[in-house]
């Protein structure tokens, strides 16, 4: 068994790859087209509308008695959450690059995302029927700017002279002029590439059906079989969620050591979900009634409810790999969605929240003070897809406001904040916190001077915990980053604290001292790679200068310039457009967030609160009280 995910820049030809893996496979009868809407794995109806790939989909099929588990994945940045969660379920990759481009911005981006998670890659240089292709120039700059472990996999005698880097063995052959035969090389390119020290590649073009079946060796021979035991404990990972209109909310999941099956019980929330069906990926979309799922396999499990992607089932230490949302591009950008119809808000919240189910990075909000809606999205693309997603899925139109750039906060001075949570009884929690401001990239910091005598350690654990929620909104309404906490002082009653007061308690003793202190804020610095033809060049980095840009490095490959720059977003998001406009379409860009930095002084924008001010402190407690089980900021 193999389960191999497909990367790419956008339009370097991924799906059509896939396409073709699926034809040559006999998954499928006909190759479908992506400028015709016909492709096996672009299958949202916006997908079929634009030619462009917005989900990850998979497909299940059999190559010389292998099972080859696919999945592809969005090539545009904006989708790169759907990327980043396919990372999860994913032990091999290709990386598609078009040999007429070279390595391109998101190229980077998404080769930076495997080598970090340790997924072994082949590469596969598309597009060799086009004019101007050159597979040399190509594999030139994928050296150049990512690897000099990237080889063309028909170089034996090349292979060996990388191996020959690692292995003082093969060096020794390898000086004396010996290759060694494909039975004993391959295997220890293939433990190379487990050591992310090599990376062949092939070459082909998809379009006209040229190096297909030569990827498929490839991808049995060199990419690596899932580990883990079907008797061993259970380990999977929900990686992304779907609607079916029949069958209603399901979760993918990857399972990495164990056994799922049908009538199983999941427990979540104290509470258990069972399992009513298990299906495998299909081409066509639909799934294959499969019964269970063991160690290795990919699959939908139905029954589940409101299980959230990132959800861990069993035992989380058996997981190859961490699991983080936003590892890739984190939202940026926040948005109030109208409906076209007003007496239908309700509705469009309600299709807002299953969208958010299969993407929790869109993190819908309703304001039940001003009856608003938001969502948090990663560009203007995703937001153009969004709205045509409502249209057309939930035939429900809406609009989007203005973009709100998401900066955070930060305190602006040391202060103390202190609570005394004593009424209306039964309650006890007193506290006392010296806040004080960390250079940017410091993060939240929690420590404790307090005696367990005074206030007991579970309590003091429910301080340290309740913080990622006290900091979630700050005076201004954004997160809260880059501040020490210590606890220095309070008690705990023996009679009349409840187990959750400390909970409670904390965000008022935060608000407090971030009141007294005051915030600033801190605007997201985006790393941004630029591409563009070498005339462009001067004038780009004149540019970046006016954007407060830094630039910090620039590389002459051929006729084009690379130019890696640290932009502030609320200049980098927009320049994208510009970019296009400036080179006639021959550049391209593309941002990864990097930092925080501290915003000018002129920048007073706001967010909106979510919920109950803790300052106000009657109608927060009310509502902290009657919300103990969930997000007591969402009341």
């Amino acid at each position: 068994m193999r389960n191999i995910a497909i990367f790419a820049h956008v339009d370097a030809g991924k799906t059509t790859v896939s396409e073709q893996l699926l034809a040559h496979a006999g998954a499928i009868r006909q190759t479908g087209k992506v400028d015709d809407g016909t492709a096996h794995t672009d299958r949202l109806a916006v997908e079929k509308r634009r030619g462009i790939s917005v989900q990850a989909s998979g497909a299940l099929f059999q190559w010389k008695g292998e099972e080859i588990n696919l999945i592809d994945t969005p090539g545009h940045s904006d989708f790169s959450a759907e990327v980043e969660r396919s990372l999860w379920a994913t032990d091999g990759a290709i990386l598609i690059i078009s040999t007429a481009e070279g390595v391109q911005p998101q190229t980077e981006v998404l080769f930076r995302a495997l080598r970090e998670h340790h997924i072994p890659t082949l590469l596969f240089f598309n597009k060799t029927d086009r004019e101007g292709a050159d597979v040399q120039s190509a594999l030139s700059s994928f050296r150049q700017l990512l690897s000099p472990g990237g080889c063309m996999l028909e170089n034996r005698e090349e292979l060996m002279e990388i191996l020959a880097e690692y292995d003082d063995q093969v060096m020794e052959h390898y000086l004396s002029g010996d290759v060694y035969p494909d039975e004993i090389l391959f295997p220890l390119v293939k433990k190379a590439m487990e050591d992310m020290r090599i990376f062949p590649a092939l070459q082909g073009s998809a379009l006209k059906d040229v190096g297909i079946p030569a990827l498929l060796d490839a991808i049995c021979t060199f990419l690596p079989e899932p580990k883990g035991k079907p008797d061993g404990d259970l380990c999977a990972i929900v990686f992304a969620a779907n609607q079916d209109p029949l069958l209603g909310r399901g979760v993918q999941v990857r399972l990495f050591s164990g056994t799922l099956q049908n009538r199983d019980a999941i427990p979540y929330k104290d509470e258990q979900r069972k399992i009513t069906q298990t299906r495998l990926p299909s081409p066509d979309g639909r799934g294959k009634d499969a019964g269970k799922l063991t160690a290795g396999q990919i699959g939908t499990l139905y029954g589940l409810s409101d299980l959230p992607v990132g959800t861990v089932i069993g035992n989380a230490a058996l997981l190859p790999r961490s699991i983080h949302l936003g590892s890739l591009k984190e939202p940026l950008i926040a948005v109030k969605a109208e409906p076209v119809d007003p007496l239908k808000a309700h509705e469009m919240r309600k299709a807002l929240q299953i969208l958010a189910g299969e993407d929790p990075l869109l993190q819908v909000r309703y304001y039940r003070e001003t009856q608003e809606t938001t969502l948090q999205a990663m560009g203007h693309m995703q937001l153009e897809i969004l709205e045509e997603t409502m249209r057309t899925r939930f035939s429900l139109p809406c609009t989007f406001s203005r973009p709100q750039l998401l900066y955070r906060e930060t305190l602006a001075q040391p202060a103390e904040g202190f609570v005394a949570y004593t009424m209306p009884k039964p309650c006890w929690a007193i506290m006392n916190l010296y806040m004080e401001p960390l250079p940017p990239g410091s993060g939240v910091q929690f420590e404790s001077k307090v005696s367990p005598r005074d206030i007991a350690l579970r309590y003091q654990h429910q301080v340290e915990n309740a913080l990622p929620l006290a900091l979630k909104q700050g005076m201004r309404g954004f997160q809260v980053t880059d501040i020490r906490i210590t606890l220095t002082g309070g008690n705990h009653h023996e009679v009349h604290t409840h187990p959750l007061d400390f909970v409670v308690a904390t965000p008022m003793a935060v608000m407090d001292g971030l009141r007294r202190g005051g915030t600033r804020l801190m605007e997201p610095v985006l790393k941004t790679f630029i591409l563009v033809p070498e005339t462009f060049g001067g004038r780009v980095m004149s540019d970046v200068t006016k954007m407060r840009g830094q630039v910090i490095a620039s590389q002459l490959m051929g006729m084009s310039l690379r130019i890696e720059a640290l932009i502030p977003a609320i200049h980098a998001l927009p320049y994208a457009d510009t970019l296009l406009q400036l080179t006639g379409g021959r550049g391209g860009m593309t941002t990864q967030l990097h930092s925080y930095q501290y915003a000018p002084d002129d920048v007073t924008d706001t967010l909106p609160r979510h919920g109950v001010n803790p300052l106000d402190t009657a109608k927060y407690i009310l509502a902290a009280r009657s919300a103990l089980e969930g997000d007591i900021f969402d009341r």
